[in-house]
């Protein structure tokens, strides 16, 4: 994978959802969307604290602090194909369900600004660290600094198809 490509392509997606911030109703950015589900607020709120958690475990791997184990079947499809397999709706592991909670925009563009500066210091670690060592992630098995980076892709872009789902519905409603 070349770290490069991929931090630009994260850069460019946590820009996609800071432009999204921008144009969303206040009114409508804690509320529950026509279509139930997650308010525009909650996904921000889980997709920016695991992109954080997901960081973490970056570090932890450039550390060596992880296991070194095998990487999945199932997850070398998903990372390979940059995406999860279609239809899946996955339920949120418990853990993490309880992380999701309503924020204000203030606190969804907080989250991102962190991220940034957070990313940009995890790639700097990901080239020259042990492949070996993996940290363990709550769908897909053991996954080394490399592989986290790209399931932030991918899962950036997966909750970015559900922003999408959110707004439609809203549309429908005018």
């Amino acid at each position: 994978m070349d770290i490069a490509k991929l931090k630009k392509s994260i850069l460019k997606l946590t820009d996609t959802y800071i432009g999204k911030l921008a144009i969303y109703p206040d009114e409508n950015f804690l509320s529950t969307p026509p279509i139930d589900g997650w308010s525009y607020s909650e996904v921000y709120s889980h997709i920016f604290d695991s992109s954080l958690l997901s960081l973490i475990a970056i570090q932890n791997c450039t550390a060596e602090k992880g296991q070194i184990k095998p990487t999945v079947f199932a997850a070398k499809l998903v990372l390979f194909f940059g995406s999860f397999p279609p239809a899946a709706r996955y339920k949120v592991p418990k853990k993490l369900m309880e992380r999701v909670k309503k924020i204000s925009k203030e606190e969804a563009l907080e989250m991102i600004n962190s991220f940034i500066p957070g990313l940009e210091a995890a790639c700097s670690t990901i080239n020259p660290a042990n492949k070996a060592y993996k940290i363990q992630h709550p769908r897909l098995g053991y996954l080394n600094a490399e592989e986290w980076l790209r399931f932030i892709e991918i899962h950036l872009k997966h909750h970015l198809k559900q922003l999408g789902r959110i707004e439609k519905s809203y549309k429908h409603m005018h």
